[in-house]
């Protein structure tokens, strides 16, 4: 059985530890600390967004995250699905796919016009969940400009 439940402040180190394990996928940098504090500052404020953690038989095996973002060409607000990790003994189950369904609904509880996400390009497996459930390429380009 799959269960979706938001992040509660006593599960921060296992979250923390979930993204440690995400982030190494691609060799992105994590500072931990850095990470619980910022996941202290994101579930106390509702404005930000939602992260829920995925259980499988009662045993967390991932996490999903929707920000929020206000869009005047979309007509309020719309969600960037920053993350969704399994870990691996969990993937191929179907459990991508549930969350996909869980944050479709949420979304649209929560009022959401649009989602966006990103994937990695090699991330074959996760380009076919995303489009397999409606999602489409977007035909403009994703650009970053980081501050100090």
């Amino acid at each position: 059985m799959t269960r979706f439940k938001l992040l509660e402040a006593s599960q921060i180190a296992l979250a923390t530890q979930l993204m440690q394990e995400f982030y190494a996928i691609d060799h992105y940098p994590i500072d931990p600390e850095v990470t619980k504090t910022l996941f202290e500052v994101f579930i106390n404020n509702e404005q930000l967004g939602r992260i829920w953690l995925i259980y499988s038989n009662e045993e967390v095996v991932g996490y999903v995250m929707l920000n929020f973002l206000f869009s005047f060409e979309f007509q309020g607000r719309i969600a960037f699905m920053d993350e969704l990790y399994l870990k691996e003994s969990a993937r191929g189950k179907g459990l991508g796919q549930q969350a996909v369904q869980f944050i479709k609904e949420q979304a649209k509880l929560l009022g959401v016009k649009l989602i966006y996400l990103e994937v990695e390009n090699h991330n074959e497996k996760a380009q076919k969940l995303y489009l397999a459930n409606d999602f489409v390429t977007h035909h403009r380009k994703l650009l970053k400009h980081k501050l100090d």
